[in-house]
């Protein structure tokens, strides 16, 4: 069966069962968002159609490529890789699937500013040492509270020990890139990055959508495209939220330049555009939208938190024994805030007095908001992220880069897959 072929059989299929499939669920899980966005948050029937005809819509222009690698055996992985690297010019005799790939992508859309796209990478990193936390404990985790875009994650098998250390890794290194100065631009990491998680997910889709046992009536396309654009979310709207909940100072200009950078992330990871965030008011609404008809949690989620917990254990083992407790303790209070106790429950964590988010707080009041608004002051905040990221990147994984997993889903030295929602 052709790319096109499968496309236009998916079409036909009714809406996938995950779709509010429990109403009650959903709503609780996405009240904070309604509130946030006031009246208006209730996708129209119009968007609803959309939303639904969303779990069946695959990003069509990975799906080619991934076609002419996979099947047609028309474009070879190295031709991919140096056209990514060096420009599509510099592959001899490059490939119509190819060519039709890198000029879509490298076809920037005129809404992209650079200005903006550098304020929102030094705001993003301006967080600080709660940065790492937040992509952790309320991006990640946060995500594993529902199931829906869970299944792909728990088929790659790599869920505990250095495997889900890997796996965190990629999602850090490829937020890293994003948010490097002048990450962004088509030569940088950040945008080679955003592009090959791109392809990455479009080779999952490939595998899982011809996989016997994939269940298409519950979860309609596997990286489709509401997970898709949901991924972006947490990156950029939840990112945000959180932030605030930590007493982080974060400015409307900043916050507009934040967004700015995850939509262009967005766009190149082929997000389809009515669900950019644009703003952070269009990223609350969309995000709302996609949370209150997402399904509820399951084992899968339940898996995920407890590898993420078991990579806590992992990272303090050699500091000894009271290290190794006082990081989980530390990490359970921070996520029984981020994630929210109920959430805890229902990954199966136990839950924690938050203690260690209260004394985040108090920092951040007095560096974010009293010296980060003094002359020089950003500058200093700046500085102190940058040391901070530096020492966390050493602990985690000293002086290598995690390996990073292909399209066969086997260990390889090219740039991360990235993350999707969870």
């Amino acid at each position: 069966m052709s790319a096109s072929q499968l496309s236009d059989s998916t079409l036909d299929r009714p809406t996938p069962r995950r779709w509010r499939q429990d109403p009650r669920w959903s709503e609780a899980f996405a009240a904070p968002l309604r509130l946030l966005v006031g009246p208006g948050a209730r996708p129209t029937p119009e968007e609803v159609e959309v939303l639904k005809g969303g779990l069946l819509r695959r990003d069509e222009l990975a799906a080619r490529l991934v076609h002419a690698v996979r099947v047609e055996h028309a474009v070879t992985m190295p031709q991919f890789r140096q056209a990514l690297e060096h420009g599509i010019d510099s592959v001899p005799d490059a490939p119509a699937a190819l060519r039709e790939f890198f000029a879509a992508v490298e076809a920037r859309p005129d809404w992209v500013d650079d200005d903006l796209l550098e304020q929102g990478a030094r705001a993003s990193r301006r967080i600080g040492p709660d940065g790492q936390d937040i992509l952790a404990y309320g991006s990640l985790l946060g995500g594993y509270r529902t199931a829906a875009g869970l299944e792909p994650l728990v088929r790659s098998g790599r869920l505990a020990g250095k495997d889900a250390l890997r796996r965190v890794g990629e999602t850090g290194a490829w937020w890293l890139g994003c948010t490097s100065p002048g990450g962004m631009a088509r030569d940088r990491e950040g945008w080679r990055l955003s592009v090959h998680v791109r392809v990455m997910h479009g080779f999952v889709n490939h595998q899982l959508e011809r996989a016997h046992d994939w269940d298409w009536d519950l979860r309609g396309v596997p990286i489709n495209a509401v997970d898709q654009a949901a991924t972006i979310g947490t990156f950029s709207t939840s990112y945000l939220l959180h932030a605030r909940l930590l007493g982080i100072r974060v400015s409307r200009s900043d916050a507009r330049a934040i967004m700015h950078l995850w939509s262009y992330a967005g766009w190149l990871m082929g997000v389809e555009p009515q669900w950019l965030p644009r703003t952070e008011q269009v990223g609350r609404r969309v995000l709302y939208q996609f949370v209150s008809t997402d399904p509820g949690p399951d084992e899968n989620g339940r898996l995920l938190a407890n590898a993420l917990l078991e990579m806590t254990d992992h990272h303090a083992a050699g500091g000894g024994r009271l290290a190794r407790r006082w990081r989980r303790e530390r990490a359970l209070s921070m996520a029984t805030l981020l994630a929210s106790p109920r959430g805890m429950r229902e990954l199966g964590l136990p839950r924690r007095p938050p203690w260690y988010p209260a004394y985040r707080i108090v920092a951040n009041l007095f560096w974010s908001h009293l010296v980060g608004r003094l002359p020089g002051g950003r500058g200093v905040l700046d500085r102190r992220a940058a040391r901070s990221l530096e020492r966390s990147l050493r602990r985690q994984h000293g002086e290598e880069r995690p390996p990073i997993a292909g399209p066969t889903g086997q260990p390889q030295t090219q740039p991360p897959t990235g993350t999707r929602r969870g």
